[in-house]
């Protein structure tokens, strides 16, 4: 009889300690369910920005190039003479300038 009555104890000691264990895993999944998911949210929103930057950079590569183009241009005899006529109105002693009639 006493047999009996060990062997229920243990019994119920087993159950109270299995139903404290599933509540504890099921604890740790929902926390690593909540966790994925805001990890997912978190890198999707760093996708996102990341696809911002890079065309940021496409942009300023494009920039560069354009100043590298400028910069050879602004080195040619060509492009000193066209500012020199435009902006500080020389010419060469040989040109003869026509000016139309202001009436």
């Amino acid at each position: 009889m006493r047999r009996r009555v060990a062997f229920r104890r243990k019994k119920k000691q087993n159950k109270g300690g299995m139903l404290i264990v599933s509540f504890v895993v099921l604890l740790l999944f929902t926390v690593m369910y909540i966790n994925c998911k805001s990890l997912t949210a978190k890198r999707d929103e760093l996708r996102a920005r990341e696809a911002v930057l890079q065309e940021q950079i496409d942009e300023q590569n494009e920039y560069t190039k354009e100043l590298a183009e400028l910069k050879k241009l602004t080195k040619t005899k060509k492009y000193a003479e066209k500012v020199a006529k435009e902006k500080l109105g020389l010419v060469y002693s040989d040109e003869i300038i026509f000016k139309p009639d202001n009436e």
